[in-house]
């Protein structure tokens, strides 16, 4: 029975080729496993090189957020879609941002904020 997920905490090593052309083949079992499809995106990363599959649906898991947020304003017709496109494609450099700052945090270059201290800001 095949599987369509690979677990986080295993760590499983194959040995590729790399062509005259630099080119890589992604394993068969990996592909399908991480869903890949006729793109990848490549991270260089602590002397590491990173390639993962592209999440075609990024920022679409905030779209019904964003819309809540927009109508809760007022927006209607024309008036929303824009916003709402112009909004939802500030997501990806949103996320980058966010993704950034943990890095640093990760790194010890910056704190974190604790539990506490987020939720005690939500509450006021």
């Amino acid at each position: 029975m095949a599987t369509n997920s690979v677990r986080r905490s295993s760590v499983e090593r194959k040995i590729i080729s790399i062509s005259g052309k630099r080119q890589v083949t992604i394993p068969q079992k990996y592909y399908e496993a991480l869903g890949f499809s006729n793109e990848a995106e490549c991270i260089l990363q602590n002397n590491a090189i990173v390639i993962r599959p592209i999440n075609e649906n990024t920022g679409s898991e905030f779209a019904e957020q964003i819309l809540a947020d927009l109508i809760a304003q007022g927006l209607t017709g024309q008036e929303l879609l824009a916003k709402f496109k112009e909004m939802n494609k500030n997501i990806a450099s949103a996320m980058d941002k966010l993704i950034s700052e943990a890095d640093s945090i990760a790194k010890g270059e910056k704190k974190g904020l604790k539990m506490a201290d987020i939720f005690e800001a939500e509450d006021r």
